[in-house]
């Protein structure tokens, strides 16, 4: 199976079953909020979301690859354990960098919004319909 195919599937499982084989030992991570050298960090970390968000999904809209640079455009949806449950999109892409060996040597995510925006939607609640008022 090629990258491109792994990847497509690991998206469409995302949070469960990722192909962590597909990552250096020592794959260099960064997002908005973290940065980290380390396959075992980026697996803790997968499994932080899969256990912390709720009903937490990634929507693929487009991967590309160009020599050794992997992009991938997504969304990543999931309900907040806040109480009220409240839904969170964060859409953005994804560089990936591939060694000689063709795994992931770097992983690194942008967003199209800001962490404030990502805050923001924790506290946006939704009217009620008619029938409940």
């Amino acid at each position: 199976m090629d990258i491109i195919t792994a990847l497509r599937d690991d998206y469409s499982r995302f949070p469960n079953d990722q192909t962590f084989s597909l990552y250096v030992e020592d794959v260099y991570f960064k997002d908005p909020v973290f940065e980290f050298r380390g396959r075992d960090r980026y697996q803790f970390m997968i499994r932080f979301i899969k256990t912390v968000f709720l009903n937490c999904k990634m929507d693929l809209h487009n991967i590309q690859q160009e020599n050794n640079l992997i992009r991938s455009d997504w969304t990543l949806n999931w309900n907040s354990p806040l109480p009220w449950k409240p839904h969170i999109a964060v859409p953005g892409w994804s560089e990936l960098t591939l060694n000689d060996q063709g795994l992931i040597a770097s992983h690194i995510d942008h967003w199209h919004c800001s962490k404030s925006d990502v805050f923001k939607q924790h506290f946006t609640f939704k009217p009620r319909s008619a029938r409940n008022l």
